[in-house]
């Protein structure tokens, strides 16, 4: 979905498809015609933009046979789907029964995530539309905050592998007139979890083409203020190549049983779901929901956020809710002023079937009603905000 900014830009609007795991180029083919295109039609819409995530054989597979990436574009073309940006942070596995810790593998200091990150890149170039000269990726904030923060060298041998990947997208750049750009994705949990972190790194870095992609479940969980956030942004001149609209948990009152019941059905044994509150002292958290319920190491005098992407369209249930509020204020400042801070935005709520049983899309066609209705949404806000829908 594509939108003119009243500066004349055109604001790009994509659902991500790691919420249809597929570690092979069969199975990518494959949700292009049992999901993304279902939700086009649902939409009504003619063309339909999807954040790709292609794990690392379906990457492979792709650099390795140019008359497969030729298929594959034609048959994103034929269903009427394109892509900007891509999901470059899962490396394989995302649709494992347990993928916890795993997602953080392998982080910025491995050359298996330099590969990586290098070849989506380049596949990026050859599957932009004809009329589309930039694309994003978005990439894990460097690595999981354990051993990296203890290690003197990782953060040197994380730099140096983004200044090398910052060199290569140059290069990619003169030889295919596309210019492609990576963000740093801060979360809860990882050396980089919030924006006031992403700073320092991103300021070494040193390069335009290396910037941050703004998750807004992840900003919430982390009670930062979106303003404030993105006021440090541009004024450490960081670039946003893509933002993904997204929903945390929240939970006001965490210390009633009520409430802790409510949050119990949330617990789930597929994703990480860092848990945070905010205490005089500062931000204190878990890593998991299950070990804020049982281990008493969370505060619960104050409001609980959980990294929980929860549906944008459809808040939990009181006693609980989400935060929905913090996506629209994030979303005014990037895209509501004289001229939009991002022009990639993506969906990306992949945890339709980690949901509570009862809350989950019980068929594919519940499934794409419920990624139209978000999509849906985010077009909603986006007008709101002055923007106006394209063909």
């Amino acid at each position: 979905m594509r939108f003119r900014h009243p500066d004349g830009s055109t604001v790009h609007l994509a659902y991500c498809t790691n919420v249809h795991p597929a570690e092979t180029l069969d199975g990518v083919l494959a949700q292009l015609r049992d999901h993304c295109e279902p939700v086009r039609k649902r939409l009504g819409r003619d063309r339909l933009g999807i954040g790709l995530w292609l794990a690392r054989d379906a990457a492979r597979a792709l650099v390795s046979d140019p008359a497969a990436l030729r298929s594959l574009r034609a048959e994103l073309d034929r269903r009427g789907l394109e892509v900007v940006t891509l999901n470059g942070f899962p490396y394989e596995g995302f649709g494992a029964e347990e993928v916890k810790y795993r997602v953080y593998q392998p982080d910025w200091t491995h050359p298996e995530r330099l590969t990586h990150t290098t070849d989506l890149a380049r596949l990026l170039t050859s599957l932009l539309p004809d009329d589309v000269t930039e694309g994003s990726v978005s990439t894990l904030p460097l690595a999981w905050r354990t051993p990296f923060d203890t290690d003197p060298a990782a953060a040197e041998s994380a730099r140096t592998a983004l200044v090398t990947l910052a060199e290569r997208l140059d290069a990619l750049d003169e030889l295919t007139g596309r210019s492609i750009r990576i963000g740093l994705e801060p979360e809860p949990g990882c050396t980089v979890e919030t924006t006031a972190d992403a700073i320092t790194p991103l300021t070494d870095i040193g390069h335009p083409r290396i910037g941050l992609c703004v998750d807004t479940c992840h900003l919430a969980t982390s009670f930062e203020d979106p303003q404030s956030a993105l006021d440090r942004l541009a004024a450490a001149a960081i670039p946003i190549p893509k933002a993904q609209l997204s929903a945390a948990l929240h939970a006001q009152h965490p210390h009633l049983p009520e409430v802790r019941q409510a949050l119990a059905a949330f617990d789930e044994p597929r994703f990480l779901h860092q848990t945070r509150t905010r205490t005089p002292a500062g931000l204190r958290g878990t890593d998991d929901l299950g070990e804020a319920l049982t281990s008493g190491a969370l505060p619960d005098t104050a409001p609980w956020r959980a990294h929980f992407h929860v549906p944008l369209h459809a808040a939990p249930a009181p006693p609980l809710t989400s935060t929905l509020a913090v996506l629209r204020d994030t979303l005014a400042h990037l895209v509501g002023g004289p001229t939009p801070r991002t022009r990639h935005l993506e969906v990306e709520t992949y945890t339709w079937q980690a949901l509570p049983p009862q809350l989950r899309p019980r068929a594919r066609p519940q499934l794409a009603d419920g990624i139209a209705a978000e999509l849906t949404l985010a077009r909603d806000l986006l007008t709101d905000l002055g923007l106006k829908e394209l063909p």
